[in-house]
Order: C-alpha cells, then structure tokens, then sequence
C-alpha cells in the first residue's frame, strides 16, 4: 500500500478520500527543513554546501512517514506542482534517506496534479516521474542567495544603521520601490491650469456637455490656458459667438476581454475589487484550491487546457446564449520565460458551478471564487461592440472649437459578466451618451463653465500597483509577491494608510543605506537579470553553482568594503542624500541647517536607539533642540516628543514631562537627580494618543495606584492601577506584592471611579470564576522522603496530567506508567531528570552534605582571623 505525502492535511483529507484504502495519504504539513539560521549555513568554502535542520515541529511529521513506511513500502510524492512543491519532495526524500527510512528497494516516485479534482488525481498517478533535478537546483539556488544577502547583509545594517532589522535580495530593491515614489510625491509641485466646458442644446431640446478644444484658431494643449484670467477671456470668446455642429463622426469600437488569473493578476485584481492584501488573496486562493474549487494558485501561466476551454464554451452558450461564444476559442499565449513556472491558469475546476452552486459560506472565499469564476468565463465570451461618436462644434471664424463624445453599446459580450477594475480613477467622456446631434445645426449655449485643476503627484503604491510593478520589472516570482509585500510590513519598513503604501523612517534609512554602499545590490536591472540566471537554471540551462560563485565573489567583496565604515560617516552620507528632503532651503535665503534653538549648531539626522530617526542639534547636551524626522513642520514639532521629553507643565513645584521609552511612552514627575534615580513615572495607556497628552491626565496617571480603601471582609487594602493588559483592580497590601487577586475594569476612567462595593463585587467574581485553582495543590499520593537531599515527594494530578514533584521540581509522569505503580525510586530519577533539564543541581546526596558540615568548623577559624 504506497505511502502518498501531500503539503496539507486538508489537501491529505480530499486526496485520500479519491484515493481510497489502497492508498495511505499523509500531510508533511509544508516545509521539512530549512538553514538553520547561524553562520556557516551556506559554506562558501566549500562549493556552497548547504547545511540543513529539520525543524523541531517538523520532526514528528517526518517521523510519522518514516512509521509508515516500515510497512507500505512505496512512496509517492504529491506536492504541489511548483518550484517549492519540488523542494518539498526532495528535502522529504533526502530526510527520510538519513532516516533509512527508504530503503534501496523503495520506489519513489513523483506525481503532479494542477487540480485536486477526483480526474485530476487518478490521471496524475497514471503518469508519475522522478523529482525535477533542474528545477530543484533553481530552489537550491535561491534558497542560498536569500540566506547569503539576508545573513551577511542585515548584520552590517545593524552595526551602522541602529534600529534597521533585515535586508533582502528581493525585499530590498521593493521596498525602494516605495521610498522612491514617496521622494517623488515629496518633490512634486502641483501646476495650476484650467479647462472650460459648454452645456449645449440642440433644436430638439436635448443638451450635451462639450469641452473647448481650439482657442483663437489653436489647439489648445493641456497648459494653454494657465490661469483664472485666461479662463475667463476664453469664457467670453464663446460666448460671444454663435456655434454650430461642423461634424459628426460614428467609428465602430470593441473591446476584448482580459486573459485569465495567474498569480499577480489575481492578486491585483482582488486588491481593486475588494481591498484584499497580497497575503489575504494568496490564502483565500489556497483554501480554494485545497477544496477542489480552483485549480493551482501559485503560476505564471495564462493558458487554459483544451478540455477546460470547451467545458468554458459550453457553459457560456447554456448561461448566456450561442450569441456571447465566439466562433474560435480565445488563445492566451504565456509570457513566462520558463515554463516550469508557467502552468495553467487559475480557473474553477468546474465551469459550470458559480458561488452559489458551491454553497460557499467563508466571505472571502465566496468573494474570490466568484471573481475567478466570472474572469474565466468571460476570457472565452465574445468581445463587446460599440460605436463611438465625436462631434464637433464650432464659431463660424473658426476661432473656438469644441468637442462632444459619447459611445453606445451595441452588443455587451463579455461585460454581460465582468469588467476589469481600475488601480486609479479615470474620468472617461466617451462613457456618456449623447443625444441625436445632425452637422450644420445650431448648438444653443446653456451655460459656460471654467474649471480650476492642479496636476496631482504620481499615487503611492497599492498592494496590487506594487505587484503590477515588480512584474513589469522582472523582480521576483509570483509565488513570492504575497511574502515580500508582507515581509517590508512586518519589519515596520513600511505602513498601509487607506490602502496606500507609505515608507516609514525606518524604511528610507535602509534604502538610502543600501543604494548609496550596495547599490549593484538594489538595481532593479540587477535583480532582473539574476531571476533570468535562476530561470535559466531551472530550465536546466545553467549550473546554480557557477550563478552562486559569481555573485558571492563580488557581494562579498562590497561586505568587507564596509567594514571600517564608521557610523558617523553613514549618518553624514544620508544627511547628503536626503538633504532636499530634510532640510529644504529657507524663503528667506538663510542656512536651513543651522539650529533654530542655539543658532550656532548644525542640524543633521540622529538615530535613536529605538529604532526610527530625528533631527537633532550638533551642540548636543548644550542644545537639546529637536524635531521629527522629515521637513520641518511646525505644528509637528509642536506636538512632538524629543529625546529629553515634553513638557506638559508643572505640579506642586515639579516638571510633568511625557518621554517616548523602549518600551512605550511614560509620564514622568520631576528629574532624574543623583538624589532622585528613579522619580515617579506612570505608562501612558495605549489608547491616549501621547503627542497629544496634555498636563491634567498626566497628573491623573501619576496619582496610579489608587487605593479605593481597606476591603470590608479582611481589611487588606483595594487598589485602582492600570497595567500590561489595561485597566485593572488588586486586593492586597501593596501593588508591588505578586500575590493578591486581580480583576479587569471594563473601562479606562473606572481607575478614577471605581467605589468599593463595584470593586468587591469584581473581585468575588474573579475568586468564584476560579474555583479550584486558587487553592493550594493536594498530592493524590506521598511517596514518602527523597532518599538522598530529604524533603517530601509526592504525586499530584496536574493541567497536563499526574506529576510528580520534590522541593521546586515538578516531573511528568511518562503516559506508559500507572500512577498506583509509581516507585520512590522512578520519581527520584525523573526529578534528577527534570533537574539537569532545567539547568539545575541534581538533589546532592546526604552524606555529601554531612562532610562539609562537620569540617565547617576548622574551615572557619582561620577566615575568621584572617579578617581580624
């Protein structure tokens, strides 16, 4: 019975159930092994010999299929039909070869299905090969540079750049993406300029809109006319002049749908239509195709199986009608270089089945599948026709021109089901309709508007825009678009505002970093053409180890360049850089970097040792100016908080001060004085804004703890006090004590409000919601003294099961032992055990305590007179 291993138990789940019982299905649940995360992962000593770890998680999986094996002696690996699927399998068959889990005997095989459909399944195991030697190479290969950039690079970004966290091969050059198209929003100067439309009548009464095309006997361009005035005396040019229709032209237009999803296009489309992430998408899909409703998410492909077109064509014919199928299917060629990463598109695996036939409950999942499904039906749909009409109205001198265009549809094809979203919003006037218009009739002047409009800075990158971008430029793969775009979030480089991408301090520091000491590294054309290099060497067109030794060569070089690199010099190169930036010039001609405070120091930029940047005075501790990073902004700087805090004003004598710390923003009372180290200080609680804090609630938090008054039943004092988890009340002495009952306040102003009777009723809630786990712990069975330190053992019935415990050790009592039959001696051993586990003494014998008890005495005589 051969042993068949898939990625995930879901997946394990459909599969075994097409299978049937000859057939024993298990989950690897993903990947088995990875570099271990040291130095020395990837030898480049030794032609890159990679060094693998089976992750601790991953060992009982591992072990689960080697079990198996032991009496099914076959195995089949059914991975998903990609690179990391093929690395899957490898990696799983290397392991379970370590194992001897294999033996010379075992056949091995590898099988691939696009679809996790009953036809899919039983049609891919009639055709099974061997593990793809090439494009597990181009894994290979990736997998090393990754662990090369990342482990070598991310370092030196910590020593000179304080609060960077990664670099990456590919994370890197897409996060400048981003940094650059904010420096180009920030460098944008809006341009003033004007249009002028006309409400026009015909003799029948109808009235269209026509926008002013040719002034004073010249086209208008878009800058023409820069100015109100100038949009006025064109105002008056129409109107003082009668217009007529000179022409009215109708053109036949049409429009072909888009090609099926691969990986991006999906991805892009989801982030317009619904606002999903790249992550989210990927995810959805996943869930999708493990249920056998899509076939394979992870692809470069836009090709359709033949069968599947004829299954699409019939199911438009039977929905819509023999008028919406073309005469010949519609053939999408794939642009992907290599065709291992090209295979079908993502399509239902059932055409005929919308979300509703499916039953689909999830939201998202429904969302999703109903955008592939329409897209797929509509790739084969007939294109729409429409006809296009512009007419044009004009002065009888020829001096002003105007323009009307409109257009009809005449047969909706394809748009019966669905149309492709837009990434921005674009104003189109051939969408509008327009009335019947005959040349050479009078057009009558309704009104004449002018209209102001200011060119806008190119848009911050979306989820779907950056994927579109990356893929225009060759950088990375579809199936780690989702990861990257995550990855840059994750590490704080980057924050999603209004669904836009925006570069956070940490991020333009990196970039500015990498593309002025690793430039080559962050070349867009650069990272192209390594990812060409990698699909070359999983075509099996090139050795991964000569694309390896060629980029350590030179990558490892521009490392040791930056070794005596000094943070100083890297602080002054980006103060260089984002000069413009930072430091934009003043109106009135003076220097802007000399310091507003002292107006003798040089404002550069200064890294704090939280992460993140500032702006700061070279006379630091003599001027303690600051402002936030980024141009100067004097509401900012007003509410900002600088390294030696904000004050907020005084109390009874003392500065009230709110400081940004390593561990979240703080009030403080008073200095920091030699007679003073630790003055009062309260947390700021995360839902007050601290920028904004103002000096009555400071003074409200400084007040915390508050003691409501002795409890009524015990006397032991009450408190208000708000901690790690919100707002909360303690019953016990001081809030200092580590004991006590806790319970959480609803609301962050109960701290202030709450009364004793509210306070004892919270409290008696918690005690009763508790039950048992507030009492001290009774053995179920005393095995008597501990033979050799002394001190009761005994057996008590944990959370997790029966243990036993001795002093401060608890021990497991291993499933195979019954707890009746449990001997002084197997507890000492799992207690000594247990002890060595922890980093503990082992309980030391009695007679080695007896012997330096007895010599204590002479041993201390002489220390005593030493000291006299």
């Amino acid at each position: 019975m051969p042993v068949v291993v898939v990625e995930s138990p879901a997946k394990a789940k459909t599969i075994n159930k097409y299978l049937g019982a000859d057939y024993t299905v298990l989950a690897s649940y993903g990947h088995v092994r990875d570099l271990p995360p040291k130095n020395g992962s990837v030898d480049t000593e030794h032609d890159f010999e990679m060094k693998w770890e089976i992750a601790a998680d991953s060992r009982k999986h591992v072990k689960a299929i080697a079990d198996a094996l032991k009496t099914d002696n076959a195995l089949i690996l059914a991975t998903d039909p990609d690179r990391e699927g093929e690395a899957i399998s490898w990696h799983l068959e290397e392991a379970l070869r370590a194992r001897k889990a294999i033996n010379k005997d075992t056949p091995v095989s590898r099988v691939v299905f696009n679809a996790i459909t009953k036809t899919a399944v039983t049609e891919a195991m009639k055709n099974p090969r061997q593990v793809d030697a090439p494009l597990v190479q181009a894994y290979l290969a990736r997998r090393a540079l990754d662990y090369l950039v990342g482990f070598n690079l991310s370092p030196v970004l910590w020593r000179k750049l304080p609060g960077a966290k990664s670099a990456g091969r590919v994370q890197s050059v897409c996060l400048r993406l981003i940094v650059e198209r904010e420096m180009e929003v920030e460098a944008f100067r809006p341009r003033e300029y004007w249009t002028v439309k006309a409400l026009l009548g015909t003799p029948r009464g109808q009235e269209y809109e026509a926008r002013l095309t040719l002034l004073a006997g010249k086209k208008l361009e878009r800058y023409d006319i820069e100015n109100a005035t100038q949009a006025e005396l064109a105002v008056q040019a129409i109107t003082s002049r009668d217009l007529s229709v000179k022409s009215v032209e109708a053109k036949p237009a049409s429009r072909n749908p888009s090609p099926p999803f691969m990986t991006s296009t999906l991805q892009q489309e989801a982030s317009r239509k619904f606002g999903m992430g790249a992550r989210q998408t990927m995810s959805t899909a996943q869930r999708l195709y493990e249920a056998g409703h899509i076939t394979y998410m992870r692809t470069d492909g836009i090709d359709m199986a033949p069968e599947a077109v004829i299954a699409c064509r019939d199911a438009i014919k039977d929905r819509f009608g023999a008028e919406y199928v073309p005469g010949e299917p519609r053939v999408y060629k794939n642009k992907a270089k290599n065709a291992q990463e090209a295979h079908e598109c993502i399509r239902p695996t059932e055409m005929t089945a919308d979300a509703a036939t499916l039953n689909i409950t999830d939201t998202d999942q429904r969302k999703l599948y109903d955008l592939i499904w329409k897209r797929t039906l509509a790739c084969q749909m007939e294109g729409a026709r429409m006809e296009r009409t512009t007419v044009v109205i004009g002065s009888a001198d020829d001096q002003v021109e105007l323009r009307a265009s409109g257009q009809v549809v005449l047969f909706d094809g394809f748009m019966k089901i669905y149309e492709e979203g837009r990434d921005d919003a674009v104003v189109d006037d051939d969408d509008k309709r327009l009335p019947q218009i005959q040349q050479g009739e009078q057009a009558t002047k309704s009104s004449i508007t002018p209209d102001q409009h200011f060119t806008q800075p190119p848009p911050r990158y979306t989820e779907a825009t950056l994927v579109k971008r990356m893929e225009e430029l060759g950088i990375g793969r579809p199936s780690t678009y989702a990861s990257i775009v995550t990855t840059i979030q994750d590490r704080g480089y980057v924050i999603k505002d209004k669904n836009r991408l925006l570069p956070e301090d940490k991020g333009r520091l990196v970039t500015v970093f990498l593309t002025n000491y690793f430039r080559r590294y962050l070349e867009y054309d650069f990272t192209a053409e390594l990812e060409e290099e990698l699909d070359d060497v999983s075509a099996g067109e090139r050795d991964y180890k000569d694309v390896l030794a060629r980029f350590w060569r030179d990558f490892s070089a521009a490392i040791a360049e930056t070794a005596e690199l000094r943070i100083t010099d890297v602080l002054e190169k980006i103060n260089e850089v984002l000069e413009p930036h930072l430091f934009p010039p003043n109106e009135d001609g003076t220097d802007p970097r000399l310091c507003p405070n002292c107006g003798a120091g040089r404002l550069s930029m200064r890294t704090a040792r939280a992460g993140g940047a500032f702006i700061g005075c070279s006379n630091y501790p003599e001027c303690r100016y600051t402002r936030p990073f980024g141009p100067p902004d004097a509401e900012a700087e007003a509410s900002a908080i600088p390294p030696d805090g904000k004050l907020l004003g005084e109390d009874e004598g003392d500065e009230i001060r709110v400081f940004k710390g390593r561990f979240g923003p703080f009030v403080q009372r008073g200095p920091v004085t030699e007679e003073n180290k630790k003055p009062p200080r309260q947390s700021v609680p995360k839902e007050w804004n601290p920028e904004e804090l103002t000096l009555e609630p400071a003074v409200r938090l400084l007040q915390l703890p508050r003691l409501i008054g002795p409890h009524p039943e015990d006397g032991v004092n009450v408190w208000a006090n708000i901690g790690r988890y919100g707002p909360y009340i303690k019953h016990a002495e001081s809030t200092s004590n580590r004991g006590g009952t806790n319970a959480n306040l609803e609301g962050l102003d109960e701290v202030w409000t709450v009364g004793m009777n509210r306070a004892v009723q919270l409290l008696a809630e918690k005690v009763a919601s508790r039950g048992a786990r507030g009492k001290a712990a009774v053995p179920i069975r005393e095995l008597g003294e501990h033979p050799d330190a002394g001190g009761p053992v005994a057996i008590y019935d944990g959370k997790y099961g029966p243990y036993v415990k001795w002093d401060k050790i608890n021990a497991t009592i291993p499933d195979t032992f019954e707890v009746d039959k449990v001997t002084i001696e197997q507890a000492v051993e799992w207690i000594a055990e247990k002890a060595v586990k922890k980093g503990k003494k082992a309980p030391a014998k009695k007679t080695a305590k007896a012997k330096p008890a007895n010599a204590k005495p002479t041993k201390a005589k002489p220390a005593k007179a030493k000291k006299a």
